[in-house]
């Protein structure tokens, strides 16, 4: 019986043993995950700022193409006014 009885214990302190370095196991794979997820987070967030700042350039350059156009095509239609006065064909 004494025999029976440590050994029945020690079967059961293994499976603890092994029960705990399973946990541990899965949690720290758990881990790594939310790590994992944490880090792509970062990644995305600084790629979405990134863009979101060349886009805001981009736009304020085609505010300065736009208004550069608009005074171009009023140079034009003066010069061509001024072409007309002086008596030729545009």
């Amino acid at each position: 019986m004494d025999a029976g009885t440590t050994l029945l214990g020690s079967l059961l302190a293994c499976a603890g043993v092994l029960g705990a370095a399973v946990v541990a196991y899965l949690g720290k794979g758990g881990e790594n995950a939310l790590n994992g997820y944490s880090s792509l987070t970062e990644k995305l967030q600084s790629e979405r700022d990134r863009l979101e700042r060349q886009i805001a350039e981009r736009d304020t350059r085609i505010d300065e193409l736009s208004t550069m156009h608009t005074a171009d095509q009023s140079e034009i239609a003066r010069l061509r006014l001024d072409i007309h006065r002086l008596g030729g064909a545009p």
